[in-house]
C-alpha cells in the first residue's frame, strides 16, 4: 500500500472552542483526491488537552495520570476526525496498537487515531513517528507554524524558516528542551529520537492545505525537511 502518516496538530481542529469545520472539510477533499493513497492521521490534543492537563498538574496529579488524560483527549479528537471522513474511515474502532492500525488500513482509506497506549514521555507526534517507521513510509507533521524556525514565530517577527536540517542537528535542538506532558513544540523528544534512529523521512508543514497538496504532488513547498 502507498501510505502516508500525518500528525494533525490539535490546534488545527478548533477555532477557540468551535470545531473548524471548514478546515476538516478541506482536508477531507484533499486526501480523498488521491485514489492510490491511504492515510493514517494521528490527531493531537491541542489547547483543550493542555487546559485539562494544566489543571491536573495544579491539583498535583502525577505525571502518568496526566499523560493518560492527554491520550484520552487525543482519542476523542481522533473520533471526531474519523467521523468527518465518514464511511472512508474507522468511525467505530480506534486502534490501540501499531498492528491494529496496519490492519485497519486494509479496510479503510483513512485511519484515524490518537495516542495508542501509555508509554513514558509519549506524545501524538511520537506515535505518528512510530507508525511511519513501522509502516516504512514518511512522516508529515501538520501544525500551526510553517516549519522549524530559528525562533518561535508566534513571539518573534524576525524568525526565519529552516527549510532543511539533518536528523542529528534536529535532535540536538530538541534535546535543549525539557519534556513535559502536553508539550507544545514542532516535534518532541520521543518523535525526534524515533526519526533520528529510524532515519524516517520527515516533513514539517504549516496548516495551509494548498501547500500540503504541493508537497504530496512532489512540487516545491514551504516547510522543513528532516533527513
Amino acid at each position: 500500500m502507498d501510505v502516508e502518516v500525518i500528525s494533525l496538530g490539535g490546534s488545527l481542529l478548533f477555532n477557540g472552542l468551535d470545531v473548524n469545520y471548514t478546515y476538516l472539510n478541506k482536508l477531507k477533499r484533499l486526501l480523498t483526491s488521491y485514489p492510490g493513497k491511504r492515510f493514517v492521521i494521528v490527531v493531537g490534543g491541542g489547547s483543550i488537552a493542555r487546559t485539562y492537563m494544566t489543571a491536573l498538574e495544579h491539583f498535583n496529579s502525577n505525571k502518568e495520570f496526566v499523560s493518560h488524560f492527554g491520550i484520552a483527549i487525543t482519542r476523542t479528537n481522533a473520533r471526531l476526525v474519523a467521523n468527518a471522513f465518514g464511511r472512508l474511515s474507522n468511525t467505530r474502532t480506534l486502534p490501540k496498537s501499531l498492528k491494529e492500525v496496519k490492519h485497519l488500513l486494509t479496510k479503510h482509506k483513512i485511519v484515524c487515531c490518537g495516542g495508542l497506549r501509555y508509554a513514558d514521555n509519549q506524545t501524538s507526534d511520537g506515535t505518528a513517528a512510530q507508525l511511519a517507521r513501522y509502516l516504512r513510509t514518511r512522516f508529515i507533521n501538520l501544525t500551526n507554524v510553517k516549519g522549524l524556525c530559528t525562533k518561535d514565530p508566534h513571539k518573534y517577527k524576525g524568525a526565519k524558516l529552516i527549510p532543511r536540517i539533518s536528523y542529528r542537528e534536529f535532535d540536538k535542538e530538541v534535546r535543549k528542551l525539557s519534556f513535559h506532558p502536553g508539550q507544545h513544540f514542532v516535534l518532541d523528544h520521543h518523535s525526534s529520537t524515533i526519526i533520528h534512529k529510524g532515519k524516517v523521512p520527515t516533513t514539517i508543514l504549516g496548516s495551509n492545505l494548498t501547500n500540503v497538496k504541493r508537497f504530496l504532488d512532489g512540487k516545491s513547498f514551504i516547510g522543513t525537511t528532516i533527513n
